[in-house]
């Protein structure tokens, strides 16, 4: 639905021009303005199909969040759903719906995004609706209460009844970051949103949820003059607030390793999670990173899969890669491995995967496959993710505003992939995963374990 009609014909000539040796990549079109309340915006034509996809980024996210008020990020990616000043409870999303398109909204670390995609004659419709929910968000104590209990019922389906979750993200964190805004998690404390004021929530909302603290993006059926004097209607007289505060999100560096283990009740296999202090965004060093990433762990044809879990069958599943945010950023690694295997055995396994490659670099011919799949990726993705999508357009050239205050590095960032060589693998390697930058929690089976040998899915 998402994807163009020239889509996989322009897949195939993608791939056909690799395996020949060429280096072609896309590029789409970017027009910037910023309106004079301080919204930016970014335009991105495509008339392939009858279909708009748009990404309205505010810069906030669980790191700009204090002690005592954590998950006000993500509460508010729920509020945002709960009525304005003309649009009732709950009829965002059915007004999208009713009208052909579909909408979500989701909260990182460091950025809360909303997306729609709908037919492109709809485009004045969703630009009033976001437009009418920034300037006059229905922040009541009715909808705190009610979205308190939600976010809550959330916390405890996808995160503390989960197996191995509790271990990959909230103990992590806390283990690897010293600063409290990296160690917390998106969810937050259920006591934080029980002790949330009506006050707190509405404040939080004025500072974040303000135009100059914004990035819109629409990719796709539009003459971009249209679009121009459509966004200035709907958003141009809510009015810029003060600019927030940012937050300190420096980390002093790691000069031991950290290690830990813990019983999850829920986990029936053992587990390992690991992790390496790694480049934020704009490094140099994400590319290669990112590319060893798909060597090592990526998927079932990566290195480490098929020596582990195909080849010596000690592990059930093994992936790896890293989080590159515009602040501290960690390369995590988790392992689920057979109960007849000790922790010992299989850290060692790992990181003899990870040796290898410090020793000698991959062959030319290696990655140059690497590539080329992570290439193809690239365009396929998912949902929100994949360059194929002009949704996923939309939200990567947000991502890329945001974050690097580059809407064009769409069009260029491919380049850079492209252009790793076989020893800054090696190099990238030798300097991320050292023994002192390296945490490690062992994570120990409280529930019924699968079988010694059987090699059974963990649930």
């Amino acid at each position: 639905m998402l994807g163009s009609r020239i889509g996989l014909l322009t897949l195939l000539l993608m791939a056909l021009a690799v395996g020949a040796g060429a280096q072609q990549t896309p590029r789409y079109p970017i027009e910037t303005f910023t309106l004079p309340n301080g919204l930016r915006v970014v335009l991105s034509q495509d008339r392939s199909a009858p279909v708009i996809g748009l990404a309205l980024t505010y810069d906030v996210g669980s790191r700009n969040e204090v002690k005592g008020r954590t998950g006000f990020a993500h509460l508010f990616e729920h509020m945002m759903f709960q009525g304005s000043a003309h649009v009732g409870k709950g009829e965002h999303p059915k007004l999208i719906g009713s009208n052909g398109g579909l909408v979500n909204g989701f909260t990182r670390s460091e950025a809360t995004t909303y997306i729609e995609t709908f037919p492109s004659e709809k485009l004045p419709l969703v630009l009033w609706l976001e437009a009418d929910r920034m300037r006059s968000l229905a922040v009541t104590a009715e909808n705190l209460k009610n979205q308190q209990e939600v976010v809550k019922e959330e916390k405890r389906l996808r995160y503390d009844n989960q197996p191995y979750t509790n271990a990959r993200q909230g103990h992590l964190q806390k283990l690897a970051y010293q600063n409290f805004a990296n160690q917390h998690t998106t969810i937050g404390l259920m006591e934080d949103l029980d002790a949330a004021s009506l006050s707190d929530v509405q404040a939080f909302f004025k500072t974040y949820y303000a135009p100059n603290n914004a990035v819109l993006v629409l990719v796709g059926d539009f003459e971009p003059q249209v679009a121009r004097r459509l966004i200035t209607q709907s958003f141009g007289d809510i009015p810029r607030q003060p600019t927030p505060p940012r937050p300190d999100l420096t980390e002093p560096q790691q000069t031991a390793e950290k290690r830990e283990s813990l019983t999850d009740p829920l986990a029936r296999v053992p587990a390992l999670v690991m992790a390496w202090h790694g480049p934020s965004l704009g490094d140099p060093d994400t590319y290669p990173l990112d590319l060893l990433a798909e060597i090592l762990f990526s998927r079932e044809s990566s290195r480490a899969y098929q020596a582990l879990v195909k080849g010596r069958q000690m592990a059930l599943s093994i992936q790896g890669g890293l989080d590159s945010q515009r602040g501290p950023s960690l390369f995590t690694l988790f392992a689920v491995y057979r109960p007849n295997v000790s922790a010992a055995e299989m850290e060692k396994a790992i990181l003899d995967q990870i040796e290898a490659i410090q020793r000698t670099p991959p062959s030319a011919e290696e990655l140059q496959r690497v590539k080329t799949r992570f290439r193809a990726d690239q365009y396929r993705g998912g949902f929100t993710s994949g360059l194929e999508s002009m949704l996923g357009r939309a939200v990567r050239i947000a991502d890329d505003t945001v974050f690097q205050n580059d809407p064009n590095l769409i069009n260029t960032e491919m380049e850079r992939y492209m252009a790793v060589t076989p020893e800054q693998i090696q190099a990238v390697a030798r300097k991320v995963f050292t023994p002192e930058n390296r945490t490690v929690i062992e994570v120990r089976p409280g529930g019924a374990q699968a079988a010694p040998g059987k090699g059974g899915r963990p649930e």
